[in-house]
């Protein structure tokens, strides 16, 4: 799915890649995606790149299994992963 995705776009290959622009024209979430977003980000103290990261890895597990949407459970397993590489950072 980002091989197609980015096909036009020659400095971008994965979402990985993607700017700050392109996180918001693509990794679009519904309003109950948004809340549970700014819940975790209040409650893990994270960053403005941090949301930009998180939206592109729930991108990644949503192209994973193949849906367009990233779905509440694409970002929650993204916002757990989060968490598991800021604990990692602390001990």
């Amino acid at each position: 799915m980002q091989a197609i995705r980015f096909e036009k776009n020659q400095n971008v290959h994965c979402n990985a890649q993607m700017s700050s622009k392109s996180v918001r024209d693509i990794c679009l979430i519904s309003e109950t995606g948004k809340q549970l977003l700014k819940v975790a980000m209040e409650r893990l103290n994270l960053s403005a790149r941090a949301y930009d990261r998180i939206l592109k890895v729930a991108r990644t597990i949503a192209d994973m299994e193949n849906s367009s949407e990233i779905e509440n459970q694409h970002l929650a397993e993204a916002i757990q992963f989060r968490s598991l590489d800021r604990e990692s950072w602390a001990g």
